[in-house]
This record gives C-alpha cells, sequence and structure tokens, in this order.
C-alpha cells in the first residue's frame, strides 16, 4: 500500500515538469513571456563547434516542486532576480560538430508535454540545415521525459526520430527504468516509468542503445560519467579538444535562482535526495576550482557559461559572453 508521503510524491511528479499540462493549467502566467524565433547558439570548444539549441520553456511552480527550503525564501530568491513563481524554465538541447558525427546531448520534450510546451528541437535545428537523421549519436544525461521525450514521435507511441543515431544512456536509468518492481517500490505513478521505457524501447529494440557505467569514451575527447542522484543513471559529459573543455551536466540544477545561491535545495524529480544535493554542491566546487564551460539543459537559454562562488557559501551563474561575427576578423 502506498504512504500518503509517496501518493503526494507521486502526484507532484506526474503534474509537474516530466508531466507538464497539468501544472500549466493551474500555474499563473509569468511575464514576458513571448514565443522566439528557434535556432541556436554556437561556442567554439578547441576544434569542436558546440551548438545549444531550444527546445521551448516552460513554467516551474516552485512552491511545490523544491525541498529544503521553504515558498518564501523561494520568493525572496526569485525577486532578487526579478522573477515571479512560477518562473520559465528552459529546454536545452546541445550538438556537438565532430568529423563524421553529429552529437546531440538530450532530445528536449517532444510531443510528451502538449503544444507550446516544449518540443521545439527539430524546428530549432532545421534552422541550421540539420535533419533529425543526420543525427549520429544522442546522449541522454538521463531518461527524464524532457530529455528523452524528443527520441520519439507521436507522443508516447514510440516512432524513432533519430533513425542513424545510437543512443548513450547510463546503464543504472536502464536498469531503474525498465524493473516494474521499482515502481512498487518507489510510489511514483506508471506514467513515469513508462515514458522511459516508450521513449528508449524502440532504440534498444534496435540494438542502438549503448549503456555504460563509471566512466566511458564515447569517442575521442568525448567522455561520459555516472553520476546517480537525480535519477540512478545520471551522466555527466565532457568534450576535451586542444586543451579546452565543456561538460554537459544534465539536471544538476533546475531553479537557477534558488540553487545556485541554496545548493542543498533539491527538487521533487530528485531520485534520491542527498545523493542529488551532494552531486551538485561537489560538481559546482569542481567547476569554480578549475573554471571549467558548463552546458546545463535547465539554465536560460543558451544554458552556456560558468559557475562561481557567491556569498554565504552559495554559487552564481556567469552565462558565457555573447559573441557574434567571424573569427577570422580577430586575427
Amino acid at each position: 500500500m502506498l504512504t500518503v508521503k509517496k501518493l503526494a510524491l507521486s502526484t507532484l511528479i506526474s503534474s509537474s515538469l516530466l508531466f507538464y499540462p497539468a501544472l500549466q493549467a493551474a500555474a499563473e502566467t509569468p511575464q514576458h513571456v513571448v514565443k522566439q524565433p528557434a535556432g541556436g547558439y554556437s561556442v567554439q570548444v578547441g576544434d569542436v563547434l558546440v551548438t545549444s539549441f531550444t527546445d521551448g520553456t516552460v513554467a516551474q511552480d516552485l512552491h511545490k516542486l523544491l525541498r529544503r527550503t521553504t515558498p518564501q525564501k523561494n520568493d525572496a530568491l526569485l525577486a532578487k532576480n526579478f522573477q515571479t513563481n512560477p518562473p520559465e524554465v528552459s529546454i536545452n538541447a546541445f550538438l556537438i560538430t565532430m568529423p563524421g558525427h553529429k552529437i546531440l546531448v538530450d532530445t528536449g520534450s517532444g510531443q510528451l508535454f502538449g503544444p507550446g510546451n516544449g518540443g521545439r528541437l527539430i524546428e530549432s535545428l532545421a534552422t541550421q540545415g540539420i535533419k533529425p537523421e543526420d543525427i549520429t549519436e544522442v546522449l541522454l544525461t538521463h531518461a527524464h521525459s524532457d530529455h528523452a521525450g524528443g527520441l520519439v514521435k507521436d507522443g508516447k507511441v514510440g516512432k524513432v526520430v533519430f533513425s542513424n543515431a545510437r543512443v548513450f544512456v547510463g546503464k543504472p536509468d536502464v536498469d531503474f527504468f525498465f524493473n516494474d518492481e521499482n515502481q512498487k517500490k518507489t510510489g511514483y505513478g506508471k506514467n513515469y516509468f513508462d515514458v522511459a521505457q516508450k521513449t528508449l524501447k524502440p532504440y534498444l529494440d534496435a540494438g542502438k542503445v549503448v549503456p555504460f557505467s563509471g566512466t566511458s569514451e564515447i569517442l575521442p575527447g568525448l567522455t561520459g560519467t555516472v553520476h546517480p542522484g537525480h535519477t540512478p543513471g545520471s551522466a555527466f559529459y565532457t568534450l576535451t579538444s586542444k586543451g579546452e573543455k565543456i561538460t554537459f551536466v544534465g539536471d544538476i540544477i533546475h531553479a537557477a535562482a534558488v540553487q545556485f545561491p541554496q545548493p542543498d535545495v533539491t527538487i521533487t524529480y530528485d531520485e534520491d535526495q542527498n545523493k542529488a544535493a551532494s552531486v551538485r554542491e561537489h560538481a559546482f566546487a569542481d567547476f569554480v576550482k578549475n573554471k571549467d564551460l558548463v552546458a546545463a539543459p535547465h539554465l536560460p537559454f543558451p544554458g552556456i557559461g560558468y559557475v562561481t562562488k557567491g556569498e554565504n557559501g552559495g554559487y552564481a551563474w556567469v552565462p558565457v559572453t555573447y559573441t557574434n561575427r567571424d573569427a577570422s576578423s580577430a586575427k
């Protein structure tokens, strides 16, 4: 029998970012919500071009979703960032262009959130002449719907979108989401597991899924490392080229205004709250120490920048400097 706590958690997950439309109906529309032109923003990492593409944004009711904090604290931090609850949260995906490879980090939500709520990745790729069949590898940071949803079309039917791609994903996510016993143990709703299964299964059936554990080389200069917490198989992907580096972090952060200054704050979607908080704290500390370039799916588009130390033991986000000219003109 499910406990009241588990039932409440299941309800939150089923009506939030993972299954968005139910939250949208109840959420007050934030200010300045405008549909932007689809497209991307690129940075050069050594010899490799990395492009962030927008899949859209969604509103997130932090009063319901964040843990280890209070609505009053959340609202105060949002106000410092000229935001109110529910703030808009980006859904970003990233393209790594290497010789013979077009590698997509996450796939957005596809059609799983309904019309107008995410699902713009294919449109965004098309602005640069990239078709789904051009993608050679997909690197999933984890198997939640707003990261794996774009793998299939027509909702949850399971029609493959990236027909020529191998899909890399942390093996613990495959083990977790494809074991029905875990649904009973966690108390999460059936949809929570169904979405992961239906987005990955067509690729599994085609022999296109490459699960990995620990740290694994995807291609020369590109590695994946499992960091359990948000999900059992949550992964970072690190690209290095000519002494430069960028790390694609997945869901170590959702609410920038709150979780950078208070990294101990977790979110309902975190499978293991303690591990998720620990992963975030250690990652932020390492990024500050190493001055690493970071790409994150839920930070304001393009979601590329640096983590720096903030006040009172917290952190802050510094977006990458916007550039828009031919690099050859600097020579």
